[in-house]
Formats: structure tokens, sequence, C-alpha cells
């Protein structure tokens, strides 16, 4: 269920806007969107697995959380995360 460290550090170095950033926001989205996916294919295989879906429901309310921030705080840095990891169709 958990990303690899290899897999993370792929995902900070291609969303990182400088070369020691590990924290922000565009950051923090790519690296919970990877999680929620790997734990919805958990979820699809183990329907009543409900504390995994609890913890999935806990990371939804933070990438959002993180994007409402990211949306208020530049509009064209909340596009580009957007379009790159494929969320809102």
């Amino acid at each position: 269920m958990a990303i690899t460290k290899e897999r993370k550090n792929e995902i900070i170095n291609e969303f990182r806007t400088h070369e020691s950033d590990t924290g922000s926001p565009e950051v923090q989205i790519a690296v919970l969107t990877e999680e929620i996916t790997n734990l919805n294919n958990h979820l699809r295989t183990h329907n009543k697995d409900h504390h995994s879906r609890r913890g999935l429901l806990k990371m939804v309310g933070k990438r959002r959380n993180l994007l409402n921030y990211l949306r208020d705080k530049d509009v064209s840095r909340y596009r580009n995360v957007i379009q790159k990891l494929g969320l809102r169709r």
C-alpha cells in the first residue's frame, strides 16, 4: 500500500520547484495522489477494510485542503498541478 522510497523520490523530482524542495504544495499533492491511487486499488480487492478506507478519506481531505490553498495562493500553479496529475476532468 505504501509507496516505495524510489517512487516517492521520482515524484518529488518531477514536481519540485527548486533543488531542495520536498514540502511545497505541488510535491505534497503529487505524493498524496500517488498514495490515494494505491489505496484505491487496495480497496477494490479488500472492500471491507474500513480502517484503510478511513485513511483514504483523510488523505483525500488533506489533498483537497492543499489544492484549495494552492488555488487561493497562485492559480497558474494550481492549474499546472491539476493538468499534470490528471485531476478534474
